[in-house]
């Protein structure tokens, strides 16, 4: 059994844009399931701890027409999270960042997280993002200074699927931030699902994704 660190924005909220967001449902339940049904132990962790701010569409109709997730939310699952100030990567096999936009903003440059990214790569464990997740990545310096993605095969969620106007308001662009350091793919066929799996990074590249994202950590996990 392996243990996975996965960490959920802690919500954020612009009164001005009358804008809020969070994490993103799919995004963590189901590799969780998928994580847990291969005899893997999940533990959450957030900035703030306790119960994060969870992205609100990402339960609705639109994006969840059976209420699977709607239902694994209110189960109370997601309501006790660590800090991320307090964990000790020492016990962890694996990270896993969940995406939704709120990583944009309270994940993204956060110290904390970097501390445990590193840690955890350098005990050879696995890191493993999906669609805005991998934004902590790009503020991830490792020993020479570059970024823990820097010429590494990735993915995430692309600038063309933004919703209209919330570039302007995003504090960057998660695919331009990306472009400048690594190899970025995006593959723009909606249909497809994208991932790249390369050496230590898992990296997914939107909410469809977040099955295949979850047998590729699966995968990655048996093999270590």
């Amino acid at each position: 059994m392996a243990k996975v660190l996965a960490v959920l924005s802690s919500g954020y909220k612009d009164e001005e844009n009358n804008y809020e967001t969070g994490w993103w449902g799919e995004e963590l339940f189901a590799p969780m399931q998928l994580l847990e049904k291969a005899g893997h132990q999940v533990d959450l962790a957030s900035p703030l701890g306790g119960k994060p701010k969870i992205d609100e569409v990402s339960i609705s109709k639109e994006y969840d027409p059976e209420g699977t997730y709607r239902a694994l939310y209110e189960s109370g699952k997601t309501d006790e999270t660590q800090k991320l100030s307090e964990v000790r990567p020492s016990e962890y096999d694996a990270i896993m960042v969940v995406g939704g936009h709120g990583a944009m903003y309270d994940l993204a440059k956060n110290e904390d997280l970097h501390r445990l990214i590193n840690s955890i790569y350098d005990q050879k464990g696995i890191v493993a993002a999906v669609c805005h997740g991998p934004a902590p990545l790009l503020w991830t310096q490792r020993p020479n200074g570059e970024n823990i993605i820097a010429g590494k095969k990735v993915t995430g969620y692309p600038d063309a699927w933004e919703p209209e106007g919330l570039l302007d308001i995003l504090p960057f662009s998660l695919e331009q931030e990306m472009r400048k350091t690594a190899e970025y793919a995006p593959h723009m066929d909606e249909k497809e699902v994208v991932i790249w799996a390369d050496d230590q990074i898992v990296t997914g590249r939107d909410p469809m994704s977040s099955e295949r994202f979850g047998k590729e950590l699966v995968k990655a996990l048996q093999e270590k």
